[in-house]
């Protein structure tokens, strides 16, 4: 059995674009582990805060429920500042992570692969999927730590571009274009020919949704997304992209352990 460590940015990250593998591999035997980088201080704000109760809480306890859904044993916070998207001000707090020492994050992340005995580790691609800053440093990050701890496979989650554009035309929507620039100025996502792994999650769609919806204080964002109508959220979510930046072949595998 191996021991993944999935390293996301935000709460609610760990659904959308991994959670029916986190599922399918706690289902197969495998531990779970997830680090979130940051406490997601800038996400929206609940009218129903109780006494005492900050976001910070509201979005960690979210977090537990949806980990719990999802069959992950372990969730870690790492505690930086939300950094906000690309030019905000909040960039450039002190705290944010985007503003955190590379390599410091890094050795705090790789104590965790070591502790865990981790055998995969899951970031994000070189520029975070979509281009937030937080997204991007957990690329840096998690492929810093990748090479500061023991032996550990890595990862990298992404989306498929051209699923997106999919997704844009059988919704008819067109005020969004996958191919167009992004928080980063770069297209969404990264383009079949990049991508080595893609996961047949349809089978977890309905735990993905409730996991999403433990995110009930997001509502601009996870509310938005867990309403989809069933068949769209299907086609933008069914399949989940990694790419394996030492591995270059084959390509196109359907499993993260088929031919390791």
């Amino acid at each position: 059995m191996e021991t993944i460590v999935v390293f996301h940015a935000h709460p609610d990250d760990e659904v959308l674009l991994t959670g029916g593998t986190i599922a399918r591999a706690s289902d197969e035997g495998h531990r779970v582990v997830l680090v979130v980088a940051t406490n997601g201080d800038h996400g929206d704000v609940p009218d129903d805060l109780a006494d005492g109760e900050s976001l910070i809480d509201r979005r960690r306890a979210e977090t537990e429920r949806s980990a719990a859904i999802l069959g992950v044993h372990r969730v870690v916070w790492l505690g930086y500042t939300d950094s906000g998207m690309t030019g905000w001000a909040q960039n450039d707090h002190a705290d944010s992570f985007w503003r955190a020492d590379v390599d410091d994050a890094a050795r705090r992340l790789a104590a965790i692969l070591d502790a865990e005995h981790a055998t995969c580790l899951v970031v994000y691609d070189w520029h975070g999927v979509y281009g937030h800053p937080d997204h991007v440093q957990v690329h840096r990050v998690g492929s810093r730590a990748a090479q500061l701890a023991g032996p550990v496979r890595l990862l990298e989650a992404t989306m498929s571009r051209e699923s997106m554009v999919a997704v844009g035309a059988a919704s008819e929507d067109d005020s969004w274009d996958p191919q167009g620039p992004s928080d980063d100025g770069n297209p969404f996502g990264s383009p079949d020919a990049e991508i080595d792994i893609g996961v047949d999650v349809s089978a977890y769609a309905s735990r993905k949704r409730l996991a999403l919806a433990s995110h009930a204080s997001q509502i601009s964002d996870a509310g938005e997304m867990s309403n989809m109508p069933e068949e769209l959220f299907a086609l933008a979510f069914g399949v989940e992209y990694f790419i394996e930046p030492t591995r270059p072949s084959p390509k196109r595998r359907t499993w993260l352990f088929d031919d390791v």
